[in-house]
């Protein structure tokens, strides 16, 4: 290796990151272990910092689960958990910041007004479909839309040559917010047409999230986009500052185009979603792309999210379906997008897969990359179960994260004990956020049943009640089923004494993961 391969490597601002990280711990350690040479006074103060922050931790909001594992953190180690919870977990934002988020919510509000007629309409004609689109109203501020066709994309491959056909045929604005973005065969076509419609004068916005993409993309890549007429910003840039509670990263996945064509799904804009790079064997993942009036939602999303970063006011009824679609596609049942926001206190993406999962008459079928369930999703699925609803999961045979695998796997025996039957990937990573049920409804979107995707990430996802895209996500979770491994109750009780300890002990932390 070069000198300047060497240099350019020391001072990539990952790195530098991770040294001002290690730093800290080892700052944090060393006064730690120098005070305590005063052992009386220090063991004083050090468990009043407990105590204070047990309470902290029973008086919050947090699930219960999330306090349950900071709580045994600290009584495991009362002399330092305490001290570090106050210090780097209970970070408050300040007024302004709050203010600021507050206008994401404000803003869903005021610009993505529903249409009573829908909601009424669905309500007439199945009573549990308009109070689970009522719910998801309410709770994301994101009405039920008709006049929107739903296409499903069953791979990365599918979507992305659609995607490329599609911004192809932008005339006015093109919007993307993903996760992650890397430079290689699937992004490049990407950016090319971005460039080139950029310089035709349309309107080309895109947000990344920095953590997602930080190993991922060069430094200053939004300012080599910006280079190419492409307006760019990062969310939340990943500063060298320790800090537990305020890690909200914007997981979310969305295309908007001309307000008119959407996409979103379990899809980034990196090879591994298309298999041109593998890292964990086949990966298999999904999308949709919708077509008319429920694109909106979609776009107050991205929108607000904009805003928020760039501290800009945007005129939203400049990018309404409408304005460049006179003629909206007819009714494909009801199509309804909406985001979820981890600071409102309200979990919008576990509570409408609870609301799918305790409503499910025949079946529930799933699949996820993490099956890292809450106290209340486990409940559901179990209940459900044990009621007679067909339920079934499919999670990845090869993971990503092993320590993650181990967790999801030590559901496994609870779940299949009570009636759920779950089927690993065997052909690799299965990366899809899907739900379908009884053949009416679906839900496609960015939400890993996981505690970072349910509680602290900004997310998205569709929900779909009697679209005819939902019987085309049912044949692929049954061809999925088909190249995988059921799980039987056999294999969960013949696992050795070490691994079961040790995937309790992963599971007993899982949210702080």
């Amino acid at each position: 290796m070069t000198f300047k391969k060497i240099s350019q490597f020391i001072f990539r601002r990952v790195v530098i990151v991770a040294l001002l990280l290690v730093i800290q711990v080892a700052v944090f350690a060393f006064f730690f272990f120098r005070f305590s040479h005063y052992s009386v006074i220090f063991y004083g103060v050090s468990l009043f910092c407990s105590l204070v922050a047990v309470f902290a931790i029973v008086s919050s909001r947090s699930n219960p689960a999330y306090k349950i594992a900071w709580i045994i953190l600290i009584m495991s180690l009362p002399i330092f958990g305490g001290p570090f919870y106050l210090l780097f977990g209970f970070n408050k934002l300040s007024r302004h910041t709050c203010k600021k988020m507050a206008k994401i919510t404000e803003d869903m509000v005021r610009y993505d007004q529903p249409d009573e007629s829908v909601l009424e309409k669905m309500m007439a004609a199945e009573a549990d479909a308009g109070l689970q689109s009522h719910y998801i109203e309410r709770g994301a501020h994101s009405p039920p839309y008709c006049r929107t066709s739903c296409e499903y994309h069953p791979t990365g491959e599918v979507s992305w040559q659609r995607m490329l056909e599609e911004l192809e045929k932008a005339e006015h604005y093109i919007f993307l917010e993903y996760f992650i973005l890397e430079e290689g065969t699937m992004w490049d076509p990407i950016l090319a047409i971005l460039r080139r419609k950029a310089a035709e004068g349309v309107d080309v916005r895109v947000i990344y999230d920095d953590l997602g993409s930080i190993f991922k993309l060069p430094d200053g890549y939004d300012k080599l986009l910006e280079s190419y007429g492409i307006r760019a910003c990062v969310f939340n840039p990943f500063i060298p500052v320790i800090n537990l509670r305020m890690n909200n990263r914007d997981h979310r996945k969305i295309c908007v185009i001309d307000g008119h064509t959407g996409f979103t799904g379990g899809i980034n804009l990196a090879d591994e979603y298309i298999n041109v790079k593998e890292l964990h064997g086949h990966w298999k993942d999904t999308a949709i792309m919708l077509r008319g009036e429920a694109v909106w939602s979609l776009t107050v999303m991205f929108l607000t999210m904009w805003d928020f970063i760039k501290g800009e006011e945007a005129d939203f009824d400049l990018y309404r379906p409408q304005v460049y679609q006179r003629e909206l596609p007819p009714d494909d049942g009801y199509i309804q997008p909406f985001a979820d926001n981890p600071l409102d206190d309200e979990p919008v993406g576990e509570n409408v897969y609870l609301n799918m999962i305790s409503r499910a008459k025949k079946y529930v079928y799933i699949t996820t990359p993490y099956l890292i369930p809450s106290n209340e999703m486990m409940t559901a699925l179990c209940n459900a179960a044990r009621s007679g609803v067909d339920v079934r999961i499919i999670t990845p045979h090869i993971p990503d994260k092993w320590y993650v695998h181990m967790v999801s796997r030590a559901h496994y025996s609870q779940l299949v004990e009570a009636g759920v039957r779950i089927f690993e990937y065997t052909p690799g990573f299965i990366h899809a956020k899907s739900f379908v049920a009884d053949g009416l409804y679906a839900v496609v979107g960015t939400i890993n049943l996981d505690y970072r995707s349910l509680y602290l990430h900004f997310e998205c996802a569709t929900w779909m009640y009697g679209a005819s895209c939902i019987q085309d996500i049912y044949r692929d979770f049954l061809e999925t089923e088909a190249v995988s491994q059921e799980i039987t109750l056999e294999q969960c009780r013949a696992v050795p004494f070490h691994t079961r300890i040790a995937r309790n002990l992963l599971k007993m932390f899982a949210p702080l993961m």
